[in-house]
């Protein structure tokens, strides 16, 4: 009977096919992609491609180093100018409350004095004598209160000046606070990246990594690319001229060894521009914290110009500095890892230099 026959499958259309289609391609897609993880594994990279990605890293941690420096130095800024003005605000307002008791008292000793009015005080004299002395009196009182209520009025106004001015550094610094932590994660994030990189080499390739920055002034009984700091130190002398050049780079020649650690200016441990920044505090020069404001603390000199104690710069974003010491070499602190050494100036990307004294 038709009541039993089975109802005929009508084909899929419009929206319905469309749904399908897609399911299906998504469907492929995944397996597709899982079979092509499977088949393709990730090419292991060659300790040339390591190396350029781990200097990469480095360089980035190096910039964003000299960021976190400039930030530390204005977030200590900050920091001493509220607490210079948390003081200032505490001493005037001690200075508020001795006037407002001074003209409490004084308020209390007129309103006792002057609650009779001139003429029953004059009809109370012994005679007209008194009562002049009396007016004259008072009438002193009353300018010496207005002083007083005047002097008041103005200190509040200078409390409340300098009250504003301690929220607006308050701002200020925690503004600043913010940087440094986002700075430093940047920071760690490189470095740890930079480690990560290498702990996929061997030894032997590490120790070829390291060995392309050590100072080339090795003795013939030490190994290729390797030296003492006391061979670094006798490398290249400081100047005896008692200069504040010679000063600086014999500062300079004492940190020889010492860790590079990013953020630090000694005496323990530097990176680069905490290095040059003690060496001429050493010589009695103050330099700004960071390589981009170094560059511009002292006179230019064009390469062909270098004088022992010169500063000079590396990268196109003025990241690295190192001290000139002559002979085409300067010191410097180059990397985290390391520790501060004597190097050519043309192993990195010329700058600039400049000549703080």
């Amino acid at each position: 009977m038709a009541s039993h026959r089975k109802p005929r499958q009508r084909p899929l259309s419009g929206p319905a096919v469309r749904t399908a289609a897609t399911t299906l391609a998504l469907a492929g897609a995944a397996t597709a992609t899982a079979f092509e993880g499977v088949s393709q594994a990730e090419p292991r990279q060659t300790p040339a491609q390591v190396a350029a990605d781990v200097d990469r890293l480095y360089e980035e941690a190096e910039a964003a180093t000299e960021r976190y420096n400039g930030a530390k130095e204005k977030a200590d800024e900050a920091e001493r100018a509220l607490t210079g003005l948390r003081d200032e605000a505490a001493r005037r307002t001690d200075r508020l409350n001795t006037a407002r008791g001074a003209l409490g008292a004084l308020a209390a000793g007129q309103y006792r004095s002057g609650s009779l009015g001139p003429a029953v005080q004059l009809a109370m004299a012994a005679d007209p004598q008194e009562y002049l002395e009396r007016a004259a009196f008072l009438s002193r009182t009353g300018d010496r209160t207005a002083a007083e209520v005047a002097s008041v009025r103005a200190q509040l106004e200078q409390v409340a000046k300098v009250r504003e001015k301690a929220s607006g550094r308050l701002a200020d610094l925690r503004g600043r606070r913010d940087e440094l932590a986002e700075t430093k994660a940047l920071v760690e994030g490189r470095l740890a990246g930079a480690k990560r990189l290498l702990a996929k080499l061997t030894a032997q390739e590490r120790a070829a990594y390291e060995a392309r920055s050590a100072p080339t002034t090795a003795t013939a009984a030490a190994p290729a690319g390797a030296v003492s700091p006391v061979a670094a130190r006798s490398a290249a002398p400081a100047p005896a001229d008692g200069s504040r050049a010679a000063r600086a780079i014999a500062f300079a020649h004492g940190a020889i060894g010492k860790p590079y650690v990013w953020g630090a200016t000694g005496p323990g441990s530097f990176d680069c521009s905490g290095l040059t920044q003690a060496a001429w505090r050493a010589a009695g020069v103050a330099l700004p914290r960071t390589t981009y404001t170094q560059i511009n603390a002292g006179r230019r000199v064009s390469r062909d110009q270098l004088a022992p104690g010169d500063l000079v710069f590396f990268y196109s974003g003025v990241t690295h500095v190192g001290l000139y010491i002559g002979n085409g070499q300067m010191i410097h602190a180059p990397r985290p890892g390391s520790t501060v050494r004597v190097a050519p100036v043309d192993s990195m990307p010329w700058a600039g230099a400049s000549r703080p004294a």
